[in-house]
């Protein structure tokens, strides 16, 4: 599958966390570094992830902020 995004991280899951609708799903991207998405408990549910998983990341935004201290 081709996509435009330009952003694909390559990880391990770490955690999925399913409420009742929303599952945060969070992403160890090595040396540390972490991505965390939320998603639905439902896309959790067909892509049947669980801590372990080796899975892409894929970040597309039209706007990133970046700020020092």
């Amino acid at each position: 599958m081709g996509l435009s995004a330009r952003n694909n991280l390559t990880g391990t899951v770490e955690s999925v966390n399913k409420g009742d609708v929303v599952a945060e799903v969070v992403v160890e991207l090595g040396d540390g570094q972490k991505v965390t998405s939320t998603i639905t408990r439902a896309s959790a549910e067909r892509l049947e992830l669980e801590q372990g998983d080796e899975v892409s990341a894929v970040i597309k935004a039209s706007e990133v902020m970046i700020s020092t201290d």
